[in-house]
Order: structure tokens, then C-alpha cells, then sequence
């Protein structure tokens, strides 16, 4: 029986798809079986009887075989992937495995950079110190011993480029240490791995009367009977010149260098080494010395000045504004004060009048100007009380001035915190100048960055902050305070 007869019996009609096609899907016999056996109880089973025929399993191979070839893609790329995690981990235990760690990260066509043979300590606006470092050291990459990895084949190259690091004043030579070590890679002694040790020496001044710290040079002056006998007189105090780099130059013979512990701050270590023109670092078993220039004071506190004069501008513009409103608060306080006069004076001239010009007399002006004056007195005692200040000029002045001024700032636009904020940020920027000024032995004239009005108008709220020592008034009340308060502890005691 064909297939169009069996589906025409079919209470519904099904579209007919002949089933002895290559390649006819699984699913499709499974639905064409399953429809009849949904009809087998109606009709009898002889009228659907279909002879079984064959058919191919070409496709189904072929899956398998896709499925398989999918599977090996899959676990090479799993493979490749886990290989590049594997070597990303090793890159960042060992920076030199990096790939391309031997080639510059700018190469620029056409022209060949300019060999870097001296170290510079730059000074950057954050406070921190730029520590360049010409590192002549490539790491190539050793393919006939490792083929998967990188070897440490470690060889001179003086057109490297230069390594930056940035360190605070404050940090120990040590972390300058760590940091140069993450750098390179480790030295072999003795068939074992050993991280090399960094050595950071400074020159000596002539009167401590150091040696050489090289064996050649302690050689050669032996052998030129160079001893203590022909010495100059050696003294015990340092001396600092602050000119960094800009000092004078001095031959090797001249200089004589001293290794400082890894423990001293970097700030120190700087601020002895600005006598000379330079200081060295000395990498432990590449045989290497990098020699690095010594900011001098101006280089040290450039950004300083330039912070310093911005503010001293913006100062200069609020000053003359703060001016203008203490002036005229002054003024009106002033005028104020003359009105109180004006109406005493008012007040005299009522109780004459009254008195010795009309009819009332004394007898009614006496006891009218006894009760004003005495509730006059009764009534600043009280305010004098809830004010909780000085009974004093000065206190009712400093009152009476400081609402005007407020009055006034707030019309002229004067923003009296801002005005605070850059008064104490620039004090503390000429402290801090000073105390570099101090320790390069340099005189520094700062109304050159400031200016001569800008430095009073500091120094004065400077003075106001209670900057200086305190008045003889204000000792002589924190002493009768304290001796208040011991005769109230002896009575209590006693």
C-alpha cells in the first residue's frame, strides 16, 4: 500500500511526503508511526499494513563525524587558552617574561632614540618624586633552551628605555630597593637563584674624611703613598651647598662616596646628596652602576612657586576687596560710636534744660535721671552677661564690625571661607619652602613669588590666628584663671 492511501484513510488529511528519500529525519518516521498507531484501534490493522523499507545511515556518520572534529576544536581552543592564563600568571611573577620585554614601547621609524646615560629625579605637582633610571639591561629571549617560556638571557643595551618610578619623600630606600628588583631578574650564584641587592651611594664631603669605597682607587692611592700623614685636617660637620646639578663638576679622583642604609628616608637621602652633582646605584652582580642627577632647590620646589605665586594672585584680588569692606566697617563702627557720644551729649543738654529752665526743677530731674542712669547700668551689666565677652571698647567695637563686615561680604561677593582656605594653603606652602630653604642652605626672597603686599596681608592673618606668642593680657588672665582654680581646689579639700 503507498503512502498517499494510507493518509487518505486518515480522518484528517495529512500532507503526503514520500518517505524513501535519503536523508529523511528520524523525528519524521517516529511521527508518521506514531499517527498509526493513533488509528490502528478504529480500522482494522490489515488495511495499514506497510512493507518496511530501507534506509540510509550516510547522514548520521557524517554527524559523528562533525561532532568530533568540534570537539578537538573546542579542547585545542581550551588548550591555547589555559596556555595563555598559564603565561599571563608567569608575566606577573617575573615582569622580564613579558613578550617583547627587549624592545622599546615606541620605536620610532626612521630614527634611532638617543642613549640614555645618567638618571634624572624629577619633581612632579603631587608632592612625589619622578625617578628615572637608566636601566642598561635587555632581557632576550632564549628560544634554543625554553621554547614555551622566556629565558633570562640578560645583555647590555644602552638605547633601552629608561624606567620611571615614582616614590615619596617620606618612604625608605628600601622601596626604591623593591622596585628595582621587580625589574630585573635574578643572578645566579652558586647554581641557585639569588635577587641581587641595590646599593645607593651619595658623595662625601671633603672635611669627613671618607675613602674611596672601590678597591682600585684605595689601590692607586696606596700606591702613591697618599696617606694620613699628607692629609688636610678633616673636621666633623657636613657641609651643604643645595645646588644639586648646578654645582660645580668634579673629577672621580675628587669624590669620595659613602653607601647609606636602606632604611633612611628617601628626603634625607636626597637632601645630603644635593652637595654633590649626583648619586649612584649599584646593582649586585651585573657588575652595573647607574648614576643618577640631584635636584637643586629651585628644581625641588618649582611647582611649589608656581602654586604659590597662582595663590598670591588670586590673594591679591580678595585682599583689595576684603579691604575695601574692613574699611568701611571700621567707618560706620566709628560713626556708630559718635552717634553714642551725640546722644549723651543730647541727654546732658535735657537734664540742663530741664533743671535750670523750666519750672519742674530739680526736685523732678533728680530722681527721673538717677532711675535712667541706674537701669542704663542694670541694662549693659545684663547684655555684658548674655554676650559672654570682654566688658570692654575693643569687645563692643569688634562686634559692631564684625556684623558690618559680614553685611558687606556677603553684598560684595567676598567668600570669606574660600579667603581662609587660600591663606592657610599658602602659609603652609611658605612653610614648607622654608624648611627646604633650610635645608639646601639657600636664602629664599619670597616677596619675588608673593609680593611685599601679599606677604604682609599673610603675615597679618598669620598673626590674627594666633600664630606668634600670646599678649602679656591674655598671660596675666590664663594666670589669675589657674590661681582661681587652685585656691577652689584647697578650700574644697580642706
Amino acid at each position: 500500500m503507498s503512502c498517499k492511501t494510507v493518509l487518505g484513510q486518515l480522518p484528517y488529511r495529512l500532507p503526503c511526503v514520500p518517505l524513501v528519500q535519503r536523508g529523511f529525519a528520524r523525528s519524521s518516521l517516529a511521527w508518521g508511526v506514531g499517527l498509526q498507531n493513533k488509528h490502528r484501534t478504529c480500522r482494522p490493522a490489515r488495511k495499514f499494513a506497510c512493507q518496511p523499507r530501507p534506509f540510509s545511515t550516510s547522514n548520521c556518520l557524517g554527524e559523528d563525524k562533525y561532532d568530533t572534529k568540534a570537539k578537538e576544536l573546542s579542547k585545542r581552543s581550551l588548550d591555547e587558552q589555559e596556555q595563555e592564563v598559564s603565561a599571563r600568571s608567569h608575566q606577573v611573577k617575573r615582569p622580564w617574561l613579558r613578550e617583547g620585554a627587549d624592545k622599546p614601547p615606541v620605536a620610532e621609524e626612521g630614527k634611532e632614540p638617543e642613549p640614555v646615560t645618567k638618571g634624572k629625579l624629577l619633581t612632579t605637582p603631587t608632592r612625589l618624586l619622578k625617578l628615572i633610571l637608566p636601566l642598561p639591561i635587555a632581557v632576550e629571549k632564549d628560544r634554543d633552551n625554553n621554547s614555551h617560556d622566556y629565558g633570562r638571557s640578560i645583555s647590555s643595551n644602552d638605547t633601552i628605555q629608561p624606567l620611571a618610578l615614582l616614590i615619596h619623600p617620606q618612604q625608605p630606600l628600601s622601596y626604591v630597593e623593591r622596585l628595582i628588583q621587580a625589574e630585573i631578574p635574578p643572578v645566579v650564584e652558586d647554581g641557585k637563584e639569588k635577587i641581587p641587592n641595590i646599593y645607593f651611594r651619595a658623595e662625601d664631603t671633603d672635611q669627613s674624611g671618607n675613602k674611596p669605597t672601590t678597591r682600585s682607587e684605595s689601590k692607586r692611592n696606596n700606591r702613591d703613598g697618599a696617606g694620613d700623614s699628607t692629609s688636610v685636617e678633616r673636621t666633623h660637620v657636613a657641609s651643604y651647598s643645595g645646588l644639586g646639578h648646578e654645582g660645580p663638576k668634579r673629577e672621580g679622583s675628587d669624590k669620595n662616596w659613602v653607601r647609606w642604609s636602606s632604611s633612611t628616608e628617601i628626603g634625607d637621602f636626597i637632601r645630603d646628596a644635593a652637595r654633590g652633582r649626583e648619586f649612584a646605584i649599584e646593582i649586585e652582580g651585573y657588575n652595573l652602576e647607574m648614576r643618577v642627577t640631584v635636584p637643586s632647590f629651585y628644581d625641588r620646589t618649582y611647582y611649589m612657586h608656581a602654586q604659590l605665586r597662582k595663590m598670591s594672585r588670586e590673594i591679591n584680588k580678595l585682599a583689595q576687596i576684603k579691604r575695601e569692606c574692613d574699611l568701611l566697617a571700621h567707618r560706620g563702627a566709628h560713626r556708630l560710636a559718635k552717634g553714642g557720644f551725640a546722644l549723651l551729649t543730647g541727654w546732658w543738654g535735657i537734664v540742663y534744660y530741664v533743671s535750670f529752665h523750666t519750672e519742674m526743677g530739680w526736685d523732678l530731674v533728680e530722681p527721673v535721671t538717677y532711675l535712667a542712669g541706674l537701669g542704663t547700668i542694670m541694662g549693659g551689666y545684663l547684655w555684658f552677661m548674655y554676650i559672654s565677652k570682654d566688658l570692654s571698647y575693643k569687645a563692643a567695637m569688634n562686634v559692631t564690625v564684625s556684623r558690618r563686615q559680614d553685611a558687606l561680604y556677603e553684598a560684595r561677593g567676598f567668600d570669606i571661607q574660600r579667603w581662609e582656605q587660600l591663606v592657610q594653603e599658602a602659609n603652609a606652602l611658605r612653610r614648607e619652602i622654608k624648611a627646604i630653604a633650610v635645608e639646601y642652605d639657600v636664602d629664599w626672597d619670597e616677596t619675588r613669588d608673593v609680593g611685599e603686599q601679599v606677604k604682609e596681608v599673610l603675615d597679618e592673618e598669620k598673626t590674627k590666628r594666633g600664630d606668634r606668642s600670646p599678649s602679656s593680657e591674655k598671660k596675666k588672665d590664663e594666670e589669675l584663671t589657674k590661681q582661681e582654680r587652685k585656691e577652689k581646689g584647697h578650700e574644697e579639700n580642706d
